[in-house]
């Protein structure tokens, strides 16, 4: 029974076709059969495609990260209307010192007395503006970042450097703009 189970083995490690050392070979399928290169040319364009890809992640961790900046400084700019009076949040606006005050005529014509205060240290409301942008441009980073980790997971050397290549150009272009991105390792 351990010959036809070693058999089994071996067989279905053989049939695999990727290798599990690292290769130089020209001829390395890149996301399937159809897009293996047969030349030396198409080998470099491959690799040239790889490092625009990894570019282009890292403009997207960066797009990402200005994107959330600029939501939470809007976030935090957002003011909110209090009446002045109310039982539940009059109080704890009234000790406030950043409060500004102010006077809001109501549809009657009524002055009223008003607090305009900005939003602290609370997670936002869900935002149709806000989240549905962060979850395509995450979707876009994870997408990118899988076919990064299959072509090097093909453990061709020449692709596994055009990602590198391509992370080290695309960190030094726009790195200072993804600062404490904790999505990319």
């Amino acid at each position: 029974m351990s010959d036809s189970s070693s058999d089994s083995m071996s067989m279905s490690s053989t049939s695999m076709s990727m290798p599990m050392v690292f290769t130089t070979s020209h001829h390395t399928p890149l996301y399937g059969t159809g897009w293996t290169p047969t030349t030396s040319g198409g080998y470099a364009g491959t690799c040239i495609f790889l490092v625009i890809l990894a570019i282009g992640l890292r403009l997207v961790f960066a797009a990402k990260a200005v994107c959330e900046q600029r939501w939470a400084v809007a976030a935090r700019r957002r003011r909110f209307v209090l009446v002045k009076g109310r039982a539940t949040e009059a109080g704890r606006i009234d000790q406030d010192p950043d409060a500004k005050t102010g006077a809001l005529i109501t549809v009657n014509g009524v002055e009223e007395n008003v607090k305009v205060v900005e939003a602290r240290d609370v997670f936002p409301p869900f935002r149709l503006s806000v989240d549905v942008p962060r979850a395509v441009l995450t979707t876009i980073i994870a997408a990118m970042a899988y076919l990064l980790m299959l072509a090097v997971m093909t453990m061709n050397v020449g692709y596994f450097l055009s990602v590198l290549l391509g992370v080290f150009l695309g960190e030094m272009l726009v790195g200072r703009y993804a600062r404490n991105d904790e999505n990319f390792h």
